[in-house]
């Protein structure tokens, strides 16, 4: 029995469906991280510009982890045409506020002089401002600042109404609705998990990382220069184990369950409710961690792809899910693409959102534990070895090359591209697939080969590479015009995020509780 055989009977009942109700119409979103650094490449000491806005409320501009580690956020868009102009429009306008600093083109930061040298990200003075310091502070102790320095781009994914609708009739399921979608999104987030691998592969683009980083030194890299750690065949040492892994948790014993929503919820519930001696060193008053539990809240579990819900005010991500079910999926294993002013470009995302589609229309049994392992080897060595010849990966118990599987995925792939081309004579779905079934077929193709080549070519150390890519893409953004009515949209966001933060904040001081009363509040939510 052929192991895409599930597959092929979904897509050909698409096939003979009307035009209008295949696999368009799903709604893209883009989160881009970028570190803020100062004109010698270090980390910003800088405030994020007031002329942005409220971090804490503005919904295009924020940041993450530091204070400056910038996060740009696109609404959820109906064309990846779409979300990519409002990200350069976003950044556009973010770079006319930028005085004397760049924003930092990789994924692996700059020169870190310290975990000092990491300011945390700031918010203003409401409980809500002091809940998401602290939890970065607390990130820091648990896993050390220069590791949350790591910028990435989040893909976020919701699948179109219409086509949930004719995919349950075609089916004949006869639960609700939403049981239905939540079922079908842990398919696909189970199968992206399985075959995850192939993002970093294509798209990894962090093979070297400056010596700083890594605070005290590195054992297992290899020297590239006097300044630069590498690995000959890394393709993303991000998803490597020099990123954040959440290693500690492994020890916990700690894994979230994909079997369904609600061993999903389970799992994460288990963990940001069971204290953790480890963490126990570590004080709550004066506030160093919002608590001494393996997670301080589901935001800490660190995941290649999540099951998303749009928050309602303050509610936390389990509540949102349990209540609503799953609304979107974020994929968070793609690195900033260097070679690109935007951190992202349309070819990218067509293979991405094609790719989430082939993981959903498949046969997705349960992971067993065995499995789990397989997953998690089989991400690590693309991370660090994704280019080496003849690599062999961990497939249902069978070991096989990372290029053959490859390979066989893009061929069944090719299916859900043409019905996604259906209506496009430019056909961006099927030439995506193109592109990155070359990538496969010949490795130095990839972001993290040329990377490797450009810095030897150019005899320059990683930060080097880094410090000129940033200013290719801070000389793009210069000659970028923002129209009137652009300028109009983002300084109208950043007058409504101020207006918002003082009403939350004169909101607390009316309420007069403590910020222990206030975080009570929260982890009593049902």
């Amino acid at each position: 029995m052929h192991k895409y055989r599930i597959l092929k009977q979904r897509l050909d009942a698409l096939l003979a469906e009307p035009e209008k109700k295949r696999l368009s119409g799903n709604l893209i979103g883009l989160e881009k991280e970028s570190l803020r650094v100062n004109t010698a490449g270090s980390i910003a000491q800088t405030a994020h510009p007031d002329a942005l806005g409220a971090t804490l409320t503005h919904p295009y501009i924020t940041t993450d982890y530091s204070e400056a580690l910038s996060e740009f956020i696109t609404p959820p868009l109906k064309t990846i045409s779409d979300a990519l102009n409002f990200l350069q429009n976003t950044q556009k306008f973010v770079y006319k506020n930028l005085h004397d600093e760049l924003l930092w083109a990789t994924s692996m930061p700059c020169i870190v002089t310290g975990e000092s040298s990491i300011p945390l990200a700031r918010y203003g003075d409401s409980h809500a401002s002091t809940m998401k310091t602290v939890y970065r502070r607390g990130l820091g102790h648990r896993y050390g600042r220069s590791m949350q320095l790591i910028a990435g781009v989040h893909f976020n994914f919701s699948i179109n109404p219409e086509f949930w609708t004719i995919l349950q009739s075609l089916e004949g399921d006869p639960h609700s609705s939403q049981d239905f979608i939540n079922r079908r999104y842990f398919d696909l987030i189970r199968n992206s998990q399985r075959m995850g691998w192939l993002v970093p592969y294509l798209f990894g683009a962090s093979p070297a990382v400056c010596k700083s980083f890594l605070l005290n030194g590195s054992s297992s890299l290899e020297e590239f220069d006097n300044s630069t750690y590498y690995e000959p065949y890394a393709t993303s040492l991000r998803m490597g184990d020099i990123g954040y892994q959440n290693n500690k948790e492994n020890e916990s014993g700690i894994k979230a369950c994909y079997k369904n929503i609600d061993s999903y919820i389970a799992s994460l519930d288990w963990a940001i409710n069971t204290p953790c001696e480890e963490y126990q060193q570590f004080s709550i008053d004066p506030y160093q961690q919002l608590n001494s539990n393996i997670l301080q809240i589901e935001n800490e579990y660190y995941s290649t792809i999540r099951p998303k819900q749009i928050l309602q005010g303050n509610e936390k991500p389990v509540i949102a899910l349990k209540k609503r079910g799953v609304k979107y999926v974020e994929l968070r294993s793609l690195d900033v693409n260097v070679y690109d002013p935007l951190g992202v470009n349309t070819s990218q995302l067509h293979f991405l959102e094609a790719f989430l589609l082939f993981c959903l229309l498949n046969e997705s049994p349960e992971i067993e534990w065995s499995e789990r392992q397989e997953i998690d080897n089989n991400e690590m060595l693309t991370a660090h070895q994704g280019r080496k010849p003849q690599l062999k990966l961990s497939h249902q118990g069978h070991s096989r090359t990372l290029q053959t599987w490859a390979m066989e995925i893009m061929q069944e792939m090719v299916g859900v591209c043409e019905l996604l081309d259906a209506d496009d004579p430019q056909k961006p779905y099927s030439q995506s697939l193109k592109k990155q079934t070359e990538r496969v077929q010949h490795s130095d193709l990839t972001p993290s080969a040329r990377i490797l080549d450009d810095m030897r070519q150019h005899k320059e150390s990683f930060h080097h590479f880094a410090e000129r890519m940033s200013q290719q893409h801070a000389d793009y953004y210069s000659k970028l015009p923002l129209s009137a009515e652009q300028e109009q949209f983002y300084q109208d966001a950043v007058q409504t995020s101020r207006e918002k933060l003082d009403i939350i904040e004169a909101l607390d001081k009316k309420e007069n509780i403590s910020f222990e009363n206030y975080l009570a509040n929260y982890f009593s939510q049902e």
